[in-house]
């Protein structure tokens, strides 16, 4: 195992420091590295908070600050954060409008926030992601994993939440883009856990895992390297197929590298989609292509597409401020 690490046991801790040092301008942790915050709170808002095993960088702490999150948990690497960590993130940043979690749909994460919510006492709702077609449950999951659609999800709700919206009204804002949102992956390599010292899975130098799970679980199936235009064939086929758009939908495209894919393919892979998409009558009018939702230096990437409309085209516009996301500010 090559990695540029100097304890496997304080990779998490270590890391968190040296982001909140370099974005110091954003965010601050939390007490006991709990949590990651914004750093200048906005009164009268509705607090965001989501969160997740680490690994995933820039998901989730990438995302804390103006036009996104207000706080995000980060758990060991591929581990849900705790309920304590949810309830101490709610406690700073919740101003008195209340608090939507925003949580992928992993067993671990989803009995730990709602726990943490009912600990909590305070007016607060759940949204749970589940934008992944490739397989209907795994044993991370009780039904579709929630994978890179999420920051879709904590984009345009955090958008909202930003413009004074309601509690109640986030939430179904929120359930309504992952509604709309599908996504699937496919893996070139795998990834491997620092604790565990070795790589999650073997792939030979001619396989790929098509519908690969962004802690490495399996996908639909193991099968031959092929072209860039053949997985988007299949990876974008599968998500209209469950998406279903109208002739002439508009969406948004987002092509996600896990950490080890380089940005050349990425926007590669971009071709390839947009192909298939145009082909089906799908108008693409907003992009966003790059490292978002990672699996530490896992080689491939996910295909996402959400549909929109003129509501929530100018939420996904609007100015965001964060580590990992910046525009119009």
């Amino acid at each position: 195992m090559k990695k540029l690490i100097n304890d496997p046991e304080r990779v998490l801790i270590e890391s968190l420091e040296g982001f909140a040092a370099a974005h110091a301008d954003v965010v601050s942790l939390g007490a006991e590295y709990k949590f990651v915050r914004r750093r200048k709170l906005q009164s009268a808002k509705v607090a965001l908070i989501s969160g997740g095993g680490s690994g995933h960088e820039p998901l989730h702490a990438g995302f804390v600050g103006h036009g996104m999150l207000d706080a995000a948990c980060p758990g060991q690497v591929f581990t849900s954060p705790t309920p304590d960590q949810v309830v101490a993130a709610v406690e700073a940043v919740e101003t008195g409008n209340g608090c939507l979690l925003i949580v992928k749909n992993y067993e671990g994460d989803v009995m730990n926030f709602h726990m943490a919510a009912d600990l909590v006492g305070k007016d607060i709702a759940t949204v749970v992601t589940d934008d992944d077609v490739a397989v209907e449950k795994s044993t991370w999951s009780t039904g579709r994993r929630g994978v890179a659609g999420t920051l879709i999800v904590e984009k345009i709700v955090g958008a909202s939440a930003e413009q004074g919206a309601s509690l109640s009204q986030l939430k179904t804002l929120g359930e309504c883009v992952n509604r709309q949102t599908r996504s699937m992956g496919v893996a070139l390599t795998s990834c491997t856990v620092p604790a565990a010292g070795k790589p999650t899975f073997t792939l030979s130098d001619d396989e790929m895992e098509l519908g690969v799970g962004i802690h490495g679980e399996p996908g639909r199936r193991r099968v031959r390297l092929s072209s860039a235009d053949a997985i988007a064939d299949e990876m974008v086929g599968a998500i209209l197929k469950d998406l279903d758009p109208a002739p002439g939908a508009e969406a948004l495209l987002l092509i996600n590298g896990f950490g080890g894919t380089p940005a050349m393919e990425l926007y590669l892979m971009v071709n390839s989609a947009l192909r298939v998409l145009r082909g089906k009558n799908v108008r693409v009018s907003r992009y966003l292509t790059g490292s978002y939702v990672t699996s530490l230096e896992m080689a491939g990437c996910s295909i996402t597409v959400s549909l929109l409309d003129d509501a929530l085209r100018k939420l996904w516009d609007a100015p965001v401020h964060t580590a990992a996301m910046r525009w119009g500010i």
